[in-house]
């Protein structure tokens, strides 16, 4: 199936379809012999606010090789139904549990540490990100993350668009679902005790009653686990709303990381010095790191 924009007249070879979402279909297109996403909204309102938001980070995003955004239009079945759409760059990459398997958990604090630079992003332009997720979230080489799905950012001190119970606060009565950076940073340290303790942590939400869950319980959880036992400090800030943002947060988890690199925490089986160490430290070279941001980029 071939898709042609109504005003702009651009036109996408559909491959496949990537997923489905409250708002809309995402696709796998072709353009030009490059691949690309394609959203389809059943909503115009719903879509158009996720355009919003693409556009304004847009000008945040100096250090892409390549805009987010690449296309907006309306697409005019046969039927004469219009539905919204736009495109975005594909991003490659495996969902997070795929990516610390292949590589090893020693990588989870650099991805961790990314996928706050990328709420940052968001947070700075007033807006919570809202429904995140493993499924949201894609991981690449050198532990670069994306977020994928943008259908539940909501601007601040709005209720919160879309949620998935887990990992939203107000289910582990820990605060409202108003949208706030505080908001994301709960559900980003639920993700992390979902990385090492998803077992056990479906267990306790199956066994324990709505009035009785409490972020305690997920601090336990977070304790019996080697991997985020670094963390601990920071989750139990993430989870009384102790950070002021993303970039806030994003500091404190780049100490722990720190400490890591210098005697704690995860060691690779091999007694090598940990690869996400590496990769942090070319995180504090701004040139170098934009050369292999260009790099990865260029790949997708």
């Amino acid at each position: 199936m071939v898709i042609t924009g109504k005003w702009r007249r651009r036109r996408y070879r559909v491959e496949r379809m990537l997923g489905e979402g409250a708002n809309g279909k995402v696709y796998l297109v072709e353009r030009d012999r490059r691949l690309l996403a394609l959203k389809v909204g059943a909503d115009t309102v719903d879509l158009q606010s996720e355009i919003n938001v693409l556009q304004a980070l847009e000008g945040r995003a100096g250090s892409r090789a390549e805009p987010f955004l690449h296309d907006v239009d309306d697409l005019k079945l046969a039927g004469g139904k219009e539905y919204p759409f736009y495109v975005m760059k594909y991003v490659r990459g495996t969902k997070l549990p795929a990516f610390l398997a292949a590589r090893g958990a020693e990588w989870f604090p650099i991805a961790g540490y990314n996928l706050l630079q990328r709420l940052a992003e968001l947070h700075e332009s007033g807006w919570a990100f809202g429904d995140l997720k493993m499924d949201n979230i894609l991981a690449a080489e050198y532990g670069h993350v994306e977020l994928v799905d943008y259908g539940g950012v909501t601007a601040f001190g709005k209720s919160i668009r879309q949620f998935t119970e887990i990992y939203d606060r107000g289910y582990w009565n820990a605060g409202t679902r108003a949208s706030d950076a505080a908001y994301d940073l709960f559900s980003f340290g639920v993700l992390c005790v979902q990385l090492f303790q998803e077992k056990a942590l479906y267990r306790h939400t199956a066994g324990t009653l709505p009035q009785n869950r409490s972020p305690q319980e997920l601090l336990k959880l977070a304790s019996e686990s080697p991997e985020l036992r670094p963390f601990a400090g920071w989750l139990e800030r993430a989870f009384a709303g102790g950070f002021r943002n993303a970039e806030d947060a994003g500091a404190a988890w780049s100490v722990v990381m720190r400490r890591i690199g210098t005697g704690g925490g995860p060691k690779k089986r091999t007694g090598a010095v940990p690869g996400w160490t590496k990769a942090l430290f070319l995180l504090s070279s701004g040139a170098l790191a934009a050369v292999l941001y260009w790099l990865l980029l260029g790949q997708g």
